[in-house]
């Protein structure tokens, strides 16, 4: 604690400088009259940080907090702190481009109406996401329309796969990635210097409306240039770093550098603990080496689509490298001691930082961490099992947990040397023991009240906002029951950009293997003109694209898009642009096998 360098305030001036006006109160709500965000609640950071909270995430929140419109650089503006993302406006000859607009339309209109208010009420142009994560396009509906769109008033750029990559991620794995996420992000954690600070990020996603407008322009390559309403823009492709689709970009007359998420002030993840694909650290650090190689000597500031910008040439060089060199120390060494044959877990307590890294605040680990980080590039290359037979089998935490329980001389000595632990400081430990006490018997309160307050003291020493969060998220659902889902990003918007094959696949994902063993059925789906044939058989739904064929297929289903087969997966068969024919009982036999997704299924518990 004592090296981190307090004393360097360059951040806060960096957070401050070009600042126009804030959002006042900063409350955006819903049309239902919902609060979708508030950032007043963290009014309380405030003056030096409280025991319960690390002093350097509390510096990282306290700065995050900061919101308002902002302006980089003559002719581009950030608006902060309205989200967990930034959304920026780039001034044109005529309009303006949108750059990332945040989680959800009800905040991205709010950003959009303060930039207005203090610059002018040009029209929208253009919309570009940086790349294929939510909080880069969910608001999209916020600062203008499919009907613009559709008209070729808008434009819309993103990089080469990024619907693909939008829609699968929050589909195909998404009802669990969405109830982690309320962990991670402590969405529904009360805020306070005992609760939510955070998400070093940002402070936490906005609760609104999500939607997608398919990109217009698909970014392709490196070079690639456009212009728009008199704004040349040179892109840079950096697919499978943060996110699988995502790109940088150059403004030449600006002299303004997007990073979109690869270089922000923090240590970044590369595996997210909602759940996501291990990330490339050897790519990511490949392209920022590109970047610097590419724009810097050109660039006077870089920004992104998360924290403030840095400003002057040989300081833009400097953050890129740090940023840089922070992925690909984390890579190297991980592969030099894995190859050693230290396993994961050892090697995330051996990694040593250099000490530039370890000075500059923005690659301290607020949002990722060495630790979880260095798990994951272990992952990425040598997988789950770390090499030792004994481990190859183990059995399942609930019966894993009775057995140590047991054999430690039951429940109640289990409490009393997890209380030892505790009292000693050894609150790795202590959860550890308490974590088999609660999975033989969840019902034990003394061993769910002890559990709850060492992960909320592990909490108050994490710098890991996410980490924080975390602990406190299972220490609030041990105290007050599962608090469930915060929100939902398969929104029908984004559903309806789902292909007939990305339908077909969530179909088989929600196949219950085990009730589907004794079917063998098929069914035609044709979909505006093109016919699929599904068939399920020992459990594996499997589609074709197919002529149709009433002579095979037990039931016909016509449909005037994909997604109204999702609609009729839910149970109404009857909605408006669906046709059915054939075997009604085969078709209730398919739909009986279809899985829903738990958007509360347990995590602290059993």
């Amino acid at each position: 604690m004592e090296s981190l360098p307090f004393d360097d305030t360059a951040d806060f001036a960096d957070a401050d400088r070009g600042f126009i006006a804030a959002l006042t109160p900063c409350i955006v709500r819903a049309a239902d009259g919902r609060v979708v965000w508030d950032n007043d609640a963290y009014a309380f950071l405030a003056g030096d940080a409280p025991p319960s909270v690390h002093p350097s995430l509390w510096r990282q929140c306290q700065l995050t907090a900061k919101q308002g419109l902002y302006e980089v650089t003559p002719g581009i503006y950030q608006v902060r702190g309205l989200d967990l993302s930034n959304i920026s406006f780039v001034e044109g000859d005529t309009g303006v481009i949108v750059i990332d607009p945040l989680v959800s339309t009800e905040v991205a209109a709010a950003a959009l109406q303060l930039y207005r208010a203090h610059r002018d009420e040009r029209p929208v142009v253009a919309v570009i996401y940086t790349h294929s994560h939510v909080d880069h396009f969910g608001g999209v509906l916020g600062v203008t329309s499919q009907a613009d769109v559709d008209a070729g008033r808008v434009a819309v750029l993103a990089p080469e796969g990024f619907t693909e990559h939008a829609v699968q991620e929050n589909v195909y794995a998404g009802p669990a990635m969405t109830r982690r996420a309320t962990y991670m992000y402590g969405t529904l954690l009360a805020r306070g210097p005992e609760g939510h600070v955070g998400c070093g990020l940002g402070q936490v996603p906005s609760t609104g409306e999500v939607a997608l407008i398919v990109p217009t322009v698909d970014i392709r390559s490196t070079g690639e240039t456009h212009t728009i309403d008199g704004v040349e823009i040179e892109f840079q492709m950096a697919p499978g770093t943060e996110a699988p689709a995502e790109m940088h970009f150059f403004f030449p007359q600006f002299r303004a550098l997007c990073m979109a998420e690869n270089a922000t002030h923090n240590l970044h993840n590369l595996l997210t603990l909602r759940g996501a694909l291990v990330r490339d650290p050897h790519a990511w650090s490949g392209y920022l080496t590109e970047a610097i190689d590419t724009f810097a000597d050109r660039a006077d500031v870089v920004f992104a689509s998360h924290h403030w910008p840095t400003w002057g040439r040989q300081r833009v060089v400097e953050f890129l490298s740090l940023q840089r060199d922070l992925y690909a120390y984390l890579h190297d060494q991980t592969l030099r001691l894995l190859n050693q044959g230290h396993t994961g877990a050892e090697i995330a307590e051996m990694m040593q930082m250099p000490p530039a890294l370890e000075r500059a605040w923005h690659t301290h680990g607020y949002y990722g961490s060495v630790s979880h980080n260095v798990k994951a590039i272990y992952q990425r290359y040598m997988g789950w099992f770390d090499g030792n037979p004994a481990r190859l089998w183990p059995h399942p935490p609930e019966a894993l947990a009775g057995r140590y329980v047991e054999a430690i001389g039951g429940i109640d000595r289990v409490v009393e040397l997890a209380q030892h632990a505790l009292d000693a400081g050894d609150l790795r430990w202590a959860a550890t023991l308490l974590d088999h006490a609660v999975f033989a018997d969840q019902t034990h309160s003394g061993a769910r009240a002890l559990l709850a307050a060492t992960l909320e003291q592990l909490a108050f020493g994490a710098e890991n906002a996410t980490w924080r969060n975390f602990f406190l998220s299972g220490a609030t659902e041990l105290r007050d029951g599962n608090f469930g889902t915060a929100a939902q990003t398969s929104s029908p918007t984004l559903l309806s950009q789902l292909t007939p094959e990305q339908i077909f696949d969530g179909l088989a994902i929600s196949v219950n293997g085990p009730r589907a063993w004794d079917l063998d059925i098929a069914l035609d789906v044709t979909i505006a003109g093109s016919n699929y044939r599904l068939a399920l058989r020992n459990g594996v739904l499997v589609h074709r694209k197919i002529p149709a064929d009433a002579s095979t297929a037990a039931v016909t289903i016509k449909l005037d898009n994909a997604f109204r087969l999702l609609v009729a997966a839910m149970g109404d068969v009857g909605s408006p642009g669906l046709e059915v024919a054939g075997d009604q009982a085969v078709l209730q036999q398919f739909l009986g096998v279809l899985d829903k997704p738990d958007p509360a299924f347990d995590i602290v518990t059993p």
